[in-house]
């Protein structure tokens, strides 16, 4: 079987990290995750992970530093990193795309809208999808 993508969620909020990477998981993609900046870049600079999805207010180094230092190093700069934060205004947009970041998605996110810019970046389906698209499976997050 083809290998999926490998998405780094770089998250301190458990609850967050639990439903992104359902949600990943659930159509098809491995997620590994960190906990704080720190973390988050020795990991990404370890897996190198096809994409990152990187909380702006992390511990230790936050989303914003953690991603000037990842678009630095000639080793993970091609990392496309998409900035998750609940500060929503435009200056924080401008200021996570000039350290680099690829994307922007604002807490709180509903779960399809994160399928939706991930596999943005992959063109479409994760390599080697098992099953249907996201349109034709049942929300995970919803109580059946």
């Amino acid at each position: 079987m083809p290998a999926v993508h490998r998405i780094l969620l770089i998250e301190d909020n458990e609850d967050n990290r639990l439903v992104y990477r359902t949600i990943l998981e659930y159509v098809g993609h491995e997620v590994v995750e960190a906990r704080d900046g720190e973390a988050g870049i020795r990991e990404a600079r370890r897996g190198r992970p096809d994409l990152i999805l990187m909380d702006i207010s992390i511990p230790k180094i936050d989303g914003f530093e953690a991603t000037r230092i990842l678009k630095a190093d000639p080793e993970t700069r091609h990392i496309p990193i998409i900035a998750l934060t609940a500060h929503a205004m435009e200056e924080d947009r401008e200021r996570a795309r000039a350290v680099g970041c690829d994307g922007f998605l604002a807490k709180p996110v509903e779960p399809r809208r994160v399928v939706t810019e991930v596999e943005r970046y992959f063109g479409g389906r994760p390599e080697g999808e098992r099953a249907r698209s996201w349109s034709e499976r049942p929300d995970p997050t919803s109580a059946a």
